[in-house]
């Protein structure tokens, strides 16, 4: 992760984060608690897939460094 730019989640990705990928376990999380991963756009579709596969509700935005 860069100081103005964060890299994706994705194992071994170097590449800047273009998507948030907003998730939460309903089975240990309430409603109010969200898990943030990050993905480039190579490795958006694969991390909101693996996530979908497990049940978890998920939203995915773009990404915005602060």
């Amino acid at each position: 992760m860069t100081a103005d730019h964060p890299r994706c989640s994705a194992k071994g990705c170097t590449v800047d984060a273009t998507w948030a990928i907003l998730w939460r376990n309903p089975k240990i999380h309430d409603e109010s608690r969200r898990k943030t991963w990050l993905a480039c756009d190579e490795h958006r579709v694969t991390l909101t897939d693996f996530l979908g596969m497990q049940g978890f509700p998920l939203e995915v935005e773009a990404f915005e460094p602060r």
